[in-house]
């Protein structure tokens, strides 16, 4: 059989439960998802030249690390070509781009900083998100930024987060799309510690502070992002979920941004996806696959990333939840890490589309847990592969089966000789 005579059997297929998977495929060509700069070089960055810091670290040697801003722009040149549907670009403020011998701290980062990956998303036709970078950097005074007893500490990052506001308001109006821009700092103790509150407030006012640059709301989305804990402070973080919730719930404009390897490992995304739309208008997420605890893997097919894009599909919430893609492996071929994770999350968000979800509904609300579970099964063995191959030839992206000859190529070509 031919690809269109696969797809048009699995078509066929897919109607007798009622799904349109055109209808599909046409909708998830118009949903953008944020692929992160960080992963082709390490988390490394553009502004120091020290150790990556603050609770999080990669873990590899392989070949090939970017080590420039044309480096890295190079490789996700080469990503995005094997990845289907709509893309935009996530940066960390760290990869600010200096020319000419000048440099500027993070707490006077400038939009001119970034204008060259600003070229680069035009480029491509993408959108950019921001993240201010509260790590690797010796001004975080023993393990702590924003919520640090050092008011002197405490200012320069809190003014490095204003930057990144007007950073941020920079990006929106030169790509025409909302930044969003997400605030997490690894801030916390290695042990018990004598003084729970007097941080969580000082981290607090912070965030306020930040937030009271003057921007758009239409233009730039403020997020925070929680952590359950991290290397180095694992008894305590002053960003817990809780806290992190708590404060997008009581200051307008502000979103929750949910990490799914930032919560306890019996905790799942899934299930809290719909429960912050219930409150929420928008909601953000960083999508990434923890291995035991906030491991940072590439993302896969499996069956949490399934979940969450079940829930925000069958809750008719593509267009409330920012989807961003967040981990790093430094044990792999790095374009090939990036195009995994992406094609993985698209899969997952194509498969959510191809599943009859008003009729699975009907059948709980009527209390047919009977029919629902058979159905549900039955669904599992669907020929939805004919759809994903007909969505990569539609969006001009070499199928399964094929597009790793390509990354090798380029590893032969253009990594190995770095």
């Amino acid at each position: 059989m031919t690809q269109k005579e696969r797809y048009e059997a699995a078509k066929q297929a897919y109607a007798s439960i009622g799904v349109d998977t055109d209808a599909a495929i046409a909708r998830l060509k118009e949903t953008p998802v944020s692929l992160h700069c960080w992963q082709g070089d390490d988390v490394t960055g553009f502004d120091h030249d020290g150790p990556l810091t603050g609770g999080i670290q990669t873990t590899g040697d392989y070949p090939g690390r970017a080590r420039t801003p044309e480096e890295l722009m190079q490789d996700m040149d080469e990503a995005l070509k094997l990845m289907p549907g709509k893309k935009k670009l996530n940066l960390h403020a760290c990869y600010a781009i200096f020319t000419d011998g000048e440099y500027a701290d993070r707490d006077k980062l400038e939009p001119k900083h970034f204008a060259k990956w600003v070229e680069f998303a035009k480029e491509h036709g993408m959108g950019i998100d921001f993240n201010p970078t509260f790590f690797s950097h010796d001004k975080v005074k023993d393990g702590l930024t924003l919520s640090s007893p050092d008011e002197e500490t405490r200012k320069f990052w809190i003014d490095h987060g204003k930057a990144c506001i007007r950073i941020s308001e920079y990006f929106a109006k030169e790509t025409g799309i909302p930044c969003v821009m997400n605030i997490w700092t690894g801030d916390g103790y290695k042990d018990i510690p004598a003084d729970r509150m007097g941080p969580r407030m000082r981290y607090k006012d912070s965030i306020e502070q930040i937030l009271a640059e003057p921007y758009d709301r239409k233009l730039v989305k403020p997020c925070v992002e929680s952590k359950v804990f991290g290397i180095g402070v694992e008894s305590y973080t002053a960003g817990s979920g809780e806290f992190s919730l708590l404060f997008a719930a009581t200051h307008e404009g502000c979103l929750p941004l949910m990490d799914n390897g930032h919560y306890h490992p019996t905790e799942m995304v899934s299930d809290k996806i719909p429960a912050l739309l219930c409150y929420f208008p928008e909601i953000a997420l960083h999508i990434t696959r923890p291995v035991r605890w906030d491991s940072d893997h590439v993302v896969l097919f499996d069956d949490e990333t399934k979940e969450m894009a079940k829930e925000i599909v069958r809750n008719d919430a593509l267009d409330r939840v920012y989807m961003a893609l967040d981990y790093f492996d430094a044990s792999i071929n790095r374009i090939s890490a990036w195009t995994v994770g992406f094609r993985s999350w698209q899969k997952a968000l194509l498969s959510a589309l191809c599943t009859p979800n008003e009729n699975f509904k009907k059948l709980q609300e009527e209390n047919n847990p009977t029919e629902l579970m058979v159905l549900q099964e039955e669904l599992k063995t669907y020929p939805f592969g004919a759809v994903w191959e007909e969505y990569c030839t539609q969006c001009g992206v070499i199928a399964d089966g094929k597009w790793f000859e390509a990354v090798k190529k380029y590893e032969a070509d253009v990594l190995l000789k770095r």
